[in-house]
């Protein structure tokens, strides 16, 4: 085994699987499927036939070498959990004794996964590379922890539960992608702006902006003060009438 190999094997797809990720895996895989299949020196998730899936509950930029490496040769789809619905359950630091549940105000939108994509938006071209997410009703499971949880007012997050799967949205192409700019956002607009739109802060605008412009859909038109403007391209527009038409 190489050293490559042996370093996957003892991370989150054994030893340290999270419980949010297993029971993806689980309700993810299909009869006929293989599951933690070494290929190219890296353990896969699932194998599908010809197609790599990776399951990824956050944090993109930790397989961005992965997923760049394997498009070279094999299709390669990015699953991608979004909680539409969070419970909150609160725990003391020892044992299973419920303190407490509530239902969380917040409530994820796909376009929350550009948070992640920043980490490599480019490979939405690659006709080998595909993002599917998942949205997901789930359970937050929270710890007393003094010591490790002072910006929670002396809680952390202990793990994710897996309650039901709502729904599923592929995306393959950067015309799926260009489906994120709000058909009713003015044209040029500011991240400000697009952020005033899709309901979200501007930290997350900034990162849709970033990733559209990268896959062509949208392209700088001058500035607003200090803000930099931009506009649909030609491109998008192109992909706008393809999607109607589908």
């Amino acid at each position: 085994m190489s050293s490559e190999l042996q370093a996957e094997s003892h991370g989150i797809n054994l030893l340290n699987e999270k419980q949010l990720h297993a029971a993806l895996k689980a309700w993810y895989v299909q009869p006929g499927d293989q599951v933690e299949v070494a290929v190219d020196g890296y353990i896969i998730d699932i194998v599908r036939g010809d197609l790599l899936i990776e399951i990824q509950t956050r944090n993109f930029s930790a397989i961005k070498s992965k997923v760049v490496e394997l498009v070279r040769g094999h299709p390669v789809r990015v699953v991608y959990p979004i909680a539409t619905e969070k419970w909150i359950v609160r725990m003391p630091e020892k044992g299973d004794r419920i303190l407490g549940r509530r239902r969380s105000p917040k409530r994820g939108i796909p376009a929350d996964f550009f948070e992640e994509l920043v980490s490599f938006p480019e490979l939405i071209s690659n006709n080998n590379f595909s993002i599917e997410l998942l949205l997901v009703r789930e359970e937050e499971v929270r710890r007393q922890d003094r010591r490790r949880g002072w910006r929670r007012k002396g809680w952390t997050i202990d793990e994710r539960r897996l309650l039901k799967v709502l729904d599923r949205l592929v995306l393959e192409t950067p015309a799926d992608m260009a489906t994120f700019i709000p058909e009713d956002l003015a044209m040029p607009f500011t991240t400000s702006d697009l952020a005033c739109t899709v309901g979200r802060p501007r930290r997350l605008a900034q990162r849709m902006a970033y990733c559209l412009r990268a896959m062509g859909c949208i392209t700088p038109a001058g500035k607003q003060g200090n803000a930099i403007l931009y506009t649909r391209t030609d491109a998008w527009n192109f992909l706008r009438t393809r999607i109607r038409n589908i």
